[in-house]
Order: structure tokens, then sequence, then C-alpha cells
């Protein structure tokens, strides 16, 4: 059995087993192109959204009680996750939102006819006073707070990953490097903790985003002029928005504007670009470190959390690292079509923004899982070769640098000279040349020593 919907198009047969209807099964035939469907993200953005708009009509006295109250309900099923596999487009679309948001409407609809056992209408009721134009933007803005918000919330987990093996590393003294050369001695500890310095400034410009995403365009219909909705209700729906988020959302001052434009996602992607380029640094950084155990630096070991090759048997790889670094460069290829999204959106609207969505939900959400990973699987459990690292900074010539301000430069090139000449440690050359003794070399090269803000005068 079945049951037969029209629209401007004709008529289509649709099982009644499904919450959908007439729109959404041809967007469904349409865009049968990527295999992924709408951000779920989205999907629970668009029923707040909705949630708001059936309030504010009905605060307003343009909803009967019970129509809304049937409304509010399918909302909540669907903020909860219910009826997931009622939302069937794909992703990318033409429309700029338009098929994604007809099958919310729909699904709202259908579900609150069964609630209220009478029809309630996906146009007259469920989108009362609203456009794709308006409700779509405005949910990808609710969205993507929510998702910043977990994002900011991993970043401090990672970031205190890090500061935990700054504190326990700090009496690590390694060889430090430029541009992949022995360079002067430094800490692991230090390095860990310029690390978690990074992050915190990631942490900071994500914290920062929501105050770009908090400007809507919700009451704006069509263009921005709010053609069709009663001034009682454009200046009611985005405060009750605010009470159902518990975002601090306003109203654009220029609807109109905020319809056309979409630059403050170029803004918030960059910010994500950045955090992805952190991230890129500090995986490269660990994978060198660990590299070995006996062809590389070997200075750390990065947990073993699974076997690394199919044919060679005692092979473990730096995987999680990779992993993050490939998410970061899928980060980067987001960024990128976010920037296209937004310059190519003509005159009164971006026809383009389902792309523009789901990339930047897609770049959230991958941050944010990935960050996490990083910090379970990889951070928390690294432990330091700190011998191995002595070994090999008493081998650099480069060390004689932090005897420099003790023996004069005169005597630390003849020094870097013995070292290179007769393959001698600094340790042994130091006592060939009877520079120093052992406690007093040993003092000179202490983690505080050499951490310290400036030579000791």
């Amino acid at each position: 059995m079945g049951r037969i919907e029209k629209d401007l198009l004709g008529q289509m047969e649709l099982p009644d087993d499904v919450l959908y209807g007439i729109q959404t099964a041809r967007a469904r035939q349409n865009f049968d192109v990527s295999g992924r469907r709408a951000c779920d993200g989205l999907i629970t953005a668009l029923a707040q959204v909705k949630l708001a708009c059936a309030r504010a009509n009905s605060a307003c006295g343009f909803l009967a009680g019970d129509i809304a109250a049937a409304i509010e309900s399918a909302c909540r099923e669907v903020i909860t996750g219910g009826h997931r596999d009622q939302f069937v487009v794909d992703a990318l679309q033409g429309g700029a939102g338009t098929s994604t948001h007809m099958n919310l409407n729909e699904v709202l609809a259908r579900r609150a006819s069964q609630i209220l056992g009478q029809t309630v209408d996906p146009f007259d009721h469920v989108n009362l006073h609203q456009s794709t134009n308006d409700v779509y933007p405005s949910a990808l803005r609710v969205a993507a707070i929510t998702a910043l918000r977990r994002l900011e919330a991993a970043i401090i987990v990672l970031q205190e990953a890090f500061q935990g093996k700054e504190r326990e590393f700090a009496s690590v003294v390694k060889l430090g490097r430029t541009e992949l050369r022995d360079a002067v001695p430094v800490t692991l500890g230090r390095e860990f903790g310029a690390y978690a310095n990074a992050l915190a400034r990631d942490r900071w410009r994500v914290f920062k985003c929501v105050e770009r995403l908090r400007t809507v365009n919700l009451g704006g219909t069509v263009v921005g002029t709010g053609l069709t909705a009663p001034r009682a209700y454009i200046f009611c729906v985005v405060e009750t928005l605010r009470d159902i988020t518990g975002f601090n959302l306003a109203r654009a001052e220029n609807l109109m504007e905020a319809t056309q434009n979409q630059d403050a996602l170029v803004e918030v992607s960059g910010i994500l670009r950045a955090h992805a380029a952190t991230l890129v640094k500090v995986a490269r950084d660990l994978r060198l470190m660990s590299s070995g155990p006996e062809g590389g630096l070997n200075e750390i070991e990065l947990p073993a959390v699974q076997p690394g090759s199919s044919i060679m048997p005692g092979k473990v790889n730096p995987v999680i690292p990779e992993m993050v670094t490939q998410v970061a460069y899928r980060v980067m290829a987001h960024d990128q079509e976010i920037n296209l999204v937004v310059m190519s959106g003509e005159l009164e609207l971006n026809a383009f923004l389902p792309l523009a969505a789901d990339a930047l939900l897609d770049s959230l959400n991958l941050l944010e899982r990935a960050d996490h990973i990083f910090a379970s699987l990889c951070i928390k459990g690294i432990v330091a070769h700190a011998d191995h690292c002595r070994r090999v900074m008493e081998r650099s010539r480069e060390i004689v640098t932090a005897l420099m301000p003790r023996i004069g430069h005169a005597r630390s090139v003849e020094l870097a000279q013995l070292m290179r000449d007769r393959s001698m440690t600094v340790r042994e050359a130091v006592k060939d040349m009877k520079l120093m003794s052992d406690s007093e070399l040993d003092e000179c090269l202490t983690a505080e020593r050499l951490c310290a803000l400036g030579t000791p005068e």
C-alpha cells in the first residue's frame, strides 16, 4: 500500500511507512551523487530552528496551539535523535538547501499529523513565515556553534595531554634541531610544552569563532526583507531560538546583507585550517622523534596500537599521527571548498551553501574526533628514551654552545674541533682538554641550566 502526493510537477506514490513526502522523494532521485546525507548536526539544528518558529508563531497568535504543540513534539523527537532514517537527501544538492529543508518540513508535518490525529501541513503550518533562505543558514550557524564547543573541549583534552608530558619529560635533556641538523640542547619537556602552547592558541581562536556565527538571518524569509512574515514574529523568533539553544544569538541588523553573504564561514574555516596546521606540525615532529628504532632518532616511543606491516613481522608504525595528518589535510581541502562557495554567491542568495555546510561541519567533526584520538591513543602513552637522548646530545659538537659562556668562544672552537677530529663525546673531549670536572660539566648540562631564560650572570 502507498499514498499519492502531488506537487507543482505532478504526483507520485510514496510508501505509507515513510514520513517524508513528494519533494523529498524527488530530491532523493535528483541528487543521488555523493552517498553522503546531510550532517546529523545540521538536521538537529534545523529541528531546533523549526521548534523556535513554531513557538514564535504560536506565541504571536499565528498558529493554533494544538498544531504548534504537535509540531513541537515532532521537533523534539528529531532533536533527540529520532527518525534519522527519514532524512534521505544527499548532502550535495541544488537549491541552496531547499531539499534538506523540505525533507525536514515533510517529516515534521507527517509526524505531527500522527501525534495530533489531524492533518498538519508542511507549508501552511511547519514552514509558516519561513523560507529555506533564512532557516538553512541560521541552522548551519547553530550546528557550527554546537560543533565548535565540542571542538574546543577536545582541544583542551589534547592540550592537557601535552602539558602532562611537559611535566613528565621536564628533566629529559636532548639535542635540539634546526633544519634537521644538530642545534643547541633543549629538553623534551620544553618541546612538549611548546606544542601545548600552540594548542592553547588554537583553543582561544576556536572559542572566539562562536562570536562570528552568533548573528542569524532568521525572520528575513526569502531575500532578507521579511516578506510574508509578520513583524511580531520576526522580533520574537530569534529570541525563541536563543532560549532553545542556550546560545547568545542575535538577529542581523541588515537581514538582506546576512542572506546574501556568508563570509563568516570563511573566517571560521580559516581558524579550523590553522588548527589543522598545528596538528600537522606536531604529528610530523612526533613521527621524526619516534623514527627508528635503530635507523632513526628514537628519542621517544609512541604507543603500539597495531602491527605496522603485512610482510615485516616486527614493524610498528606511527599510525595515529599519520591519521591526524590526513584529517588535517582533509580540513584544508574543505577550507578551499568553503572559500569557493562563499565567493560564488550571486545577488540575493548563495545557492551553493549545502557544500559549505557539509564541508564546515565535516571539518569540525573530524577535528574533534582526531583530537580525542590523538590524546588518548598517542600522546598520553608516549615514553621518553632519556638515556639515548643524552648520549646523542653528548656526541654532537653543537653542545659546546652551552659551554661557551664558561670557557669562551676560542676554547669552544678547539673543543668542537677535537670532538670532530677524534670522534669524541663532549665529556671525553672536556676531560682531554682539562676544561672542567665531570660534576662541573653536568652542572652546565642540567635541564634547568639549558632551559633557563638567558645565561646566569
